[in-house]
C-alpha cells in the first residue's frame, strides 16, 4: 500500500515540472536586433555624383562645398546602444548610424529652426521612395502660399521631402517628424526645418538602404545628455484674424486754382469774387428829327431914366418957389445871379 500511495505522490509532483517541449511555446519571442548593412570601401567613392534612381534624376553636390565633417564617412563611436539605433545630435548638426560596437557611419543634417526642435525617443515605422509631401495646417497658416499642395505634392526632384523618407513615431502617434532628403543640399549643417532632420538626397538613400522599419532613433537634448523623456515644441500661436480694413475717409473734391490765385489752405486777403453786374446793352439813340430851331429870348433892357428937366428961373417973388418933383423910380427886373431888393 505505501508503495502505491508513494507512486501515485511522484506522479502528481510530476505534474508541475514544466513539460521542455511547451517551453519555447510559452516563451515570448525574443526581441531582435535590427540587421544594419555594413558599409564597405565603395559606399564613399563618388559618394556625391548623379545618378538615376527610376523615373527621376538624383543631381550631383559639388563635394568640396560639403564640410569634411558632414561628409558621409565611417567613425569610432563610444555608445551602449545596440547596433542599428540612430543617435541624432541637433548641436552638432549630425546622425550616427551605428553599425557595431564602437563603431558608427555619421552624416551630416539639417535640424529644426529655434522653436521647431525636439528631442525624444522614437522608432522608424514607415519608409517611402521619392514620397509624396503635404504640409500641415500649422504650415499653411504660416505660408498660405502653401495652401496648393493641401492635398498632397508627388515626389520628385523638387519635392521638400527629397529621394527617400523615414517616418518616426513614438509610442505608436506621428507627430510630423521625418528624416528625409531635400533639393536644397547647401542647407545642411544649419536650424532650417520645422522639426524634421534633412539630409543630403544621396546620403538618406544610403541610410534607407541600411535600416529596416523598427530602428529605434534617439534624438539629444541641445546640451548632448540623452532624453529621459518625449520634449516637443512649443505649439505654434493660433494666426491672428485680420482686422477689417478702415474705409478711407471722402476727400472734399478740390476745383484746380486759377492762375495766380493762392495755395488751398494759404490765407488771403483778396475780397471775394462775386460775379459781374450784368450790363443790358443800351439802346438805339432815336433818329433826330429836323425841328424849327426855338430862339433865345431876347434880353431885357432897362431904358436909361429921363433926364430932368432944365429949370428956369422964375423971377423974385415975395413967394418961394415951389420944390421940384422927385424923379420917377427905376423899374427892377430880377436875374439869377441879382435878384431884386
Amino acid at each position: 500500500m505505501s508503495l502505491v500511495l508513494g507512486g501515485a505522490l511522484v506522479g502528481a509532483l510530476g505534474a508541475c515540472v514544466p513539460d521542455p517541449s511547451l517551453t519555447g511555446a510559452t516563451k515570448a519571442p525574443a526581441e531582435q536586433a535590427p540587421v544594419v548593412k555594413q558599409p564597405v570601401p565603395e559606399d564613399f567613392v563618388n559618394a556625391y555624383t548623379a545618378r538615376q534612381d527610376g523615373a527621376f534624376t538624383v543631381p550631383a553636390v559639388p563635394e568640396d562645398k560639403i564640410p569634411p565633417h558632414l561628409k558621409r564617412q565611417e567613425v569610432a563611436y563610444a555608445s551602449d546602444d545596440a547596433p542599428g539605433t540612430i543617435i541624432i545630435d541637433p548641436t552638432a548638426k549630425t546622425l550616427h548610424l551605428i553599425t557595431a560596437p564602437g563603431k558608427a557611419m555619421r552624416y551630416g543634417i539639417a535640424v529644426g529652426k529655434d522653436g521647431f526642435q525636439w528631442a525624444g525617443e522614437s522608432l522608424i515605422t514607415n519608409r517611402r521612395h521619392w514620397p509624396t509631401w503635404t504640409p500641415p495646417k500649422e504650415m499653411i497658416a504660416r505660408k498660405p502660399e502653401l495652401s496648393k499642395w493641401e492635398k498632397g505634392q508627388p515626389g520628385g526632384p523638387t519635392n521638400p521631402l527629397g529621394a527617400r523618407a523615414l517616418y518616426l513615431t513614438t509610442n505608436g502617434v506621428d507627430y510630423g517628424f521625418r528624416i528625409h532628403g531635400t533639393p536644397e543640399w547647401n542647407s545642411i549643417g544649419r536650424n532650417a526645418s520645422s522639426g524634421c532632420f534633412r539630409m543630403i538626397n544621396q546620403d538618406v538613400m544610403d541610410l534607407y538602404d541600411r535600416v529596416p522599419n523598427g530602428v529605434k532613433v534617439v534624438v539629444l537634448n541641445a546640451d548632448g545628455s540623452r532624453p529621459t523623456a518625449l520634449k516637443l515644441p512649443p505649439p505654434a500661436p493660433a494666426p491672428k484674424k485680420k482686422a477689417a480694413a478702415a474705409k478711407p475717409k471722402a476727400t472734399p473734391a478740390v476745383a484746380p486754382a486759377s492762375p495766380g490765385a493762392p495755395a488751398p489752405g494759404f490765407p488771403t486777403m483778396m475780397a471775394p469774387i462775386t460775379a459781374p453786374p450784368v450790363i443790358a446793352p443800351a439802346a438805339p439813340a432815336p433818329a433826330a428829327t429836323p425841328t424849327a430851331a426855338t430862339p433865345a429870348p431876347a434880353p431885357v433892357v432897362v431904358p436909361p431914366a429921363p433926364a430932368p428937366a432944365a429949370v428956369t428961373p422964375a423971377p423974385a417973388a415975395d413967394t418961394p418957389p415951389e420944390p421940384p418933383a422927385p424923379a420917377a423910380a427905376a423899374t427892377c427886373v430880377a436875374t439869377a445871379e441879382k435878384p431884386c431888393p
